[in-house]
């Protein structure tokens, strides 16, 4: 898996987040610098984790997709007499 890329857009978002977090659940002022090193702390060491589970739930929404495809070309099938 390659690397785990924000665009600045992102990351300036998830920085704010970050900041606002520990504002105002922790009562703590976040610098914009050790917001930045933070964010990417998370991403190399946890960023994996939420990246499988999302690839794990598209699969499984898949897979009820094709489920009910499948449930529903049985349905078009045409009665064969003997």
């Amino acid at each position: 898996m390659s690397p785990i890329k924000f665009t600045r857009t992102e990351k300036a978002l998830l920085i704010d987040k970050l900041q606002g977090y520990f504002t105002n659940e922790l009562d703590q002022d976040l610098g914009q610098f050790d917001a930045d090193f933070l964010l990417d702390f998370f991403t190399e060491e946890l960023g994996a984790v939420y990246y499988n589970r999302g690839l794990y739930d598209a699969q499984a929404l898949m897979a009820e997709k094709i489920e009910l495809i499948a449930e529903q070309i049985v349905e078009l099938e045409l009665p064969v007499s003997k």
